[in-house]
């Protein structure tokens, strides 16, 4: 599998991946910023790199990432919160009082 380099985009509250610098495809992960903690909103890869991996692995970057930074991150996006509930090591970093969905009554 390619491995990719994660980048920082503050402008537009995203991290990305650089897939097809050319023709400046990317997969990228939205964000919103509150204090210490970090949402993340949205998770796109585009359908041509779709099953190769992709976003998995520009999950486990942006959370390495948000660890070296010290955030608390709220895992809005529900690809990002299956990628933290299939894989432990991150769920320490999960703002508490997120950490589950709440259902509407």
């Amino acid at each position: 599998m390619k491995k990719y380099r994660l980048r920082e985009d503050p402008a537009r509250q995203r991290y990305e991946f650089d897939l097809d610098a050319e023709n400046g495809v990317k997969a990228y992960i939205d964000y919103e910023l509150d204090g210490d903690t970090i949402t993340l909103t949205h998770t796109i890869v585009p359908p041509a790199f779709e099953g190769q991996g992709i976003g998995a692995q520009l999950v486990a970057a942006v959370l390495a990432e948000i660890r070296r930074k010290g955030l608390r991150v709220v895992p809005q996006c529900s690809f990002v919160a299956l990628y933290i509930e299939r894989h432990p090591i991150w769920r320490d970093m999960v703002r508490r009082e997120h950490a589950g969905v709440e259902s509407e009554s």
